[in-house]
């Protein structure tokens, strides 16, 4: 295992959480580097969105390539998210997670939904992660279940199942995004593996769920779309004359840093 890589896996610590926030292109990712994030990950819908793509149909495999490109140069420790790898052939997933580690990258979400709404087979998933695991021994693989995300009926046993499944097929982590509150404690216990959760406005914030054992939290895709609803309001306010109230946006040489050198 790479020191990066080591330098990642140590920072997920059950009861003191891994704030992730997610990034869509080089901007984004410098400039949470420079507030002081150890660690950055990607969003698929905001790497989908920013290139005229849909999310989660397989259409950003080569934009993710071409993003972590040109973040890997930053001083940041990077995992992206990968929808189901782009593939149904395991072999082939982790052809393209040993491309994204030979650039830099320290962890992959692999994620068992499919574009059609439904969960693929766990049997399936399950491969594609020990695919993952015998390619890339170091890299950090959080395994994602949709059983919440896409309403699945019963999601509690079907994620008990893949949970499962997952942690036996070498999975380092396990993300449960959509998990109602009252599930996180015991998903900790039912994991034996850091859990990530995915951070919901007005829901437990980065103690709480510390105090239930959880090791990671994401902001997925929130700080995209808040980054659009800051752009229209904004635009919306100049075009009526009034006062947007937003925070003092960023000033312009400081943006046009991040991308210097």
């Amino acid at each position: 295992m790479t020191d990066r890589a080591a330098a990642f896996h140590a920072l997920h610590r059950p009861g003191r959480p891994l704030l992730l926030p997610n990034a869509w292109d080089h901007a984004s990712a410098a400039a949470l580097a420079a507030r002081g994030h150890p660690a950055v990950g990607t969003t698929s819908l905001g790497v989908a969105a920013a290139a005229g793509k849909p999310d989660g149909t397989g259409a950003t495999r080569s934009e993710n390539l071409d993003l972590v490109r040109r973040l890997r140069d930053l001083p940041v420790l990077l995992t992206v998210d990968i929808e189901d790898g782009f593939d149904d052939d395991p072999a082939a997933v982790a052809g393209y997670v040993a491309e994204l580690a030979a650039l830099g990258v320290v962890g992959v979400n692999l994620e068992d939904g499919r574009p059609d709404g439904t969960l693929a087979p766990v049997e399936l998933a399950a491969a594609k992660i020990a695919a993952v695991r015998a390619a890339v021994p170091g890299l950090f693989v959080n395994a994602r279940t949709d059983a919440w995300w896409l309403g699945v009926p019963d999601p509690l046993p079907a994620a008990l199942e893949r949970v499962a499944a997952y942690r036996a097929a070498g999975a380092d982590g396990l993300f449960v995004p959509g998990a109602p509150d009252d599930t996180v404690g015991f998903l900790v216990a039912e994991a034996r593996l850091p859990l990530n959760v995915l951070h919901r406005p007005g829901g437990p914030d980065l103690a709480a769920l510390g105090r239930l054992g959880v090791a990671r939290v994401s902001t997925g895709s929130l700080l995209f779309r808040a980054a659009l609803g800051a752009a229209l309001h904004l635009a919306d306010a100049v075009g009526a004359g009034r006062d947007a109230g937003l925070p003092a946006a960023p000033d312009y040489a400081w943006v046009r840093d991040l991308s210097a050198g």
